[in-house]
């Protein structure tokens, strides 16, 4: 059986969140490590693109939580939990919050994308320049740097592959020069195009 049968099933061929039941499609809950039913949902054409598009939210549409947050289908809660923290500044979605429960496994992983974050909240790691970095960038070295506990000097111009984001501190990463793992100050670096 496809994921997509085993959700046609699960959802009696209606989208998971506001029980339409036209243009109907896989949406993988993000930020999934495999694209399984338990990872998954039923979503019809208008959910998914205000989901996927933000600024797009028609907040009466969403309405439909009041039922789907009820599910007892983890993806299902994540996505209400997002939705309802993306749109609670309309004051009915705190309420709804409010009465709402997740386990902590599924509460993390909800709150794995940072949407419940007003933009204050976000931790945002900057180069030099101003540019946001994201995990598994690569990065140039604007100076050179004295490598605290070691004889090493990462060079001016040194690529650091695959960098890593400190996740409290947005001006810290991670990444490996000459084979060791350093953490960098993120005003020391550029972000390669």
């Amino acid at each position: 059986m496809s994921i997509e049968q085993a959700l046609q099933a699960r959802s009696e061929s209606k989208c998971e969140l506001c029980g339409a039941t036209e243009n109907l499609a896989v949406f993988a809950v993000p930020p999934s490590s495999d694209n399984s039913v338990d990872q998954s949902v039923l979503l019809c054409d208008t959910c998914r693109n205000q989901i996927d598009n933000p600024e797009q939210v028609d907040a009466n549409h969403w309405r439909c939580l009041n039922d789907s947050m009820w599910s007892q289908v983890p993806a299902v809660q994540v996505l209400a939990w997002r939705m309802l923290n993306r749109l609670r500044g309309e004051g009915w979605p705190q309420d709804l919050l409010d009465m709402m429960y997740l386990d902590d496994e599924t509460l993390s992983w909800a709150q794995a994308t940072g949407d419940h974050l007003s933009d204050d909240e976000v931790v945002r790691h900057l180069d030099s320049n101003g540019v946001v970095l994201e995990a598994g960038d690569t990065v140039t070295l604007i100076k050179d740097l004295n490598v605290k506990g070691s004889s090493l000097t990462a060079k001016r111009g040194t690529a650091v592959r695959n960098i890593s984001l400190v996740p409290d501190n947005p001006e810290h990463i991670e990444g490996r020069v000459e084979g060791q793992q350093i953490v960098i100050l993120t005003k020391f670096v550029k972000k390669q195009k």
